[in-house]
């Protein structure tokens, strides 16, 4: 069989699968093999012979179908997933209304250029996210295939209104892999290797510390003057960077200081958004206003979206200063709007409920596991640190041989993101499979 033939084949259904019901009724894992099962296998050493090997791979784990909170991978293995595609399944896998909102949308219109003509399903997807979100006024948005892509716009943005060409970012941060946006990452230096020179004009300042320790006797008064600076870029929850939630007060600092020196406030909010902390994004529980907020990851559940919504006044470049064939693609905008109204008519507030019941019960299991040195986060946002990568490490590894997904982040946390479907019952089967998980580990009674 070629390597073609071949993938082919993992594209049927696991045998003996279940239908959509009946994996979204489930709420324990279930494994029928060794993890990696025979076909994972088999899979990840045909993938190798035909994709790039700059893709990161997290572990071997090759899902086949997903419904609500759990996935079957082409082995018929069952897992509970607590990492949603990276934050991504904001809805939960093949949610019945978004898929139903696609399902239609495609049989309608699959593509039109909404950066070239007037698609009206652009336009709505637009006002929703203007309506949503507090910019300080009246909102403009520019739709993006991707979170990279809604950055490297906002510094596009930022530079062409402010006329100037300095960026300040943070260290820990990560703001997408294309070349302006890497330039702002500051998360491993992996990212960098290689690819320099990086974007000029970009500083880091070290995350939570406030700016009158940092940005003001270090950045303006011996590396560039504040009126040079176009925009602060600022993850309100790191997210690569450990899902790490800085100190109170800290993003009201950055607002003050921005406004003082006319300084734009950009929100990367790709990781943080879409009622993942238990507001629509991060920055309302600090009551902060950014002038540019970013979307991406959970904004479509799963189909590839990204969103730059600025204030209308700073939404003032020329005709033809940017653009793009695919963005806001009509069937990930009909994904967009279902999504939206999901997590209006109740799971952002879920996200707050499950997320309070699982941060009580990891700040329990670190009672029981020295080696959990903090648990931090808010709503489904959830980091847990542990005293060594290597720890971290060998507990993911730990979960997914007991059929719960989570993933690395930082120098040594796993973050929890799982959809904001998540119910109390699986909450409490997580909990239980990650304090299994860390006694495998480390040996402690769990």
């Amino acid at each position: 069989m070629d390597t073609e033939a071949e993938l082919r084949s993992f594209l049927a259904p696991p045998e003996g699968g279940m239908d959509h019901d009946e994996l979204a009724a489930m709420s324990e894992p279930r494994l029928r093999t060794e993890i990696p099962g025979p076909r994972t296998k088999a899979l990840i050493e045909a993938d190798h012979r035909v994709t790039s090997p700059s893709l990161p791979r997290a572990y071997p784990f090759a899902p086949s179908r997903g419904a609500g909170s759990m996935l079957e991978d082409v082995d018929g293995n069952v897992f509970l997933d607590f990492n949603a595609g990276i934050a991504v399944c904001s809805t939960g896998h093949a949610h019945p209304k978004v898929v139903q909102a696609i399902q239609e949308q495609a049989e309608r219109l699959l593509h039109f250029s909404g950066g070239d003509f007037y698609l009206p399903i652009y336009s709505e997807v637009c006002a929703e996210l203007d309506r949503i979100t507090d910019v300080g006024g009246p909102a403009r948005t520019f739709l993006t295939n991707s979170g990279t892509e809604a950055v490297e716009a906002a510094i596009k943005l930022a530079r062409k209104y402010t006329h100037r060409q300095y960026l300040i970012a943070f260290l820990g941060g990560f703001h997408g892999r294309s070349y302006g946006s890497v330039s702002l990452t500051a998360s491993k230096a992996k990212y960098h290797e290689g690819f320099g020179p990086l974007l000029p004009g970009v500083l880091h300042a070290p995350f939570g510390v406030s700016p009158s320790e940092y940005i003001e006797p270090v950045i303006f008064h011996r590396l560039i003057p504040p009126h040079e600076v176009a925009a602060i870029v600022v993850e309100p929850v790191q997210g690569e960077g450990g899902y790490v939630v800085p100190p109170d007060g800290w993003l009201a600092e950055l607002r003050e200081l921005c406004t003082e020196h006319g300084i734009l406030l950009i929100a990367d909010e790709i990781q943080s958004g879409m009622g993942r902390t238990g507001s629509m994004w991060a920055v309302e529980h600090a009551g902060v206003v950014p002038d540019i907020l970013l979307a991406g990851k959970g904004i479509a559940s799963g189909m590839p979206l990204g969103a730059m919504i600025a204030r209308h006044d700073i939404m003032t470049w020329d005709k033809g200063a940017h653009g793009s064939t695919y963005a806001g693609n009509p069937v990930c905008c009909a994904a967009a709007l279902a999504t939206i109204e999901l997590l209006e008519g109740g799971l952002i507030e879920n996200a707050g409920v499950v997320g309070d019941i699982l941060r009580r019960g990891l700040s329990e299991l670190s009672g029981r596991h020295p080696s959990i040195t903090d648990v931090r986060g808010l709503g489904l946002m959830i980091g847990v640190d542990f005293d060594t990568a290597e720890t971290a490490d060998a507990v993911e590894m730990a979960c997914l041989h007991r059929g719960l997904l989570v993933l690395r982040a930082g120098d040594t946390a796993i973050r929890m993101a799982p959809p904001l479907v998540l119910d109390r019952a699986r909450a409490e089967t997580g909990l239980r499979i990650f304090d299994q998980a860390c006694a495998d580990v480390t040996g402690a009674a769990g």
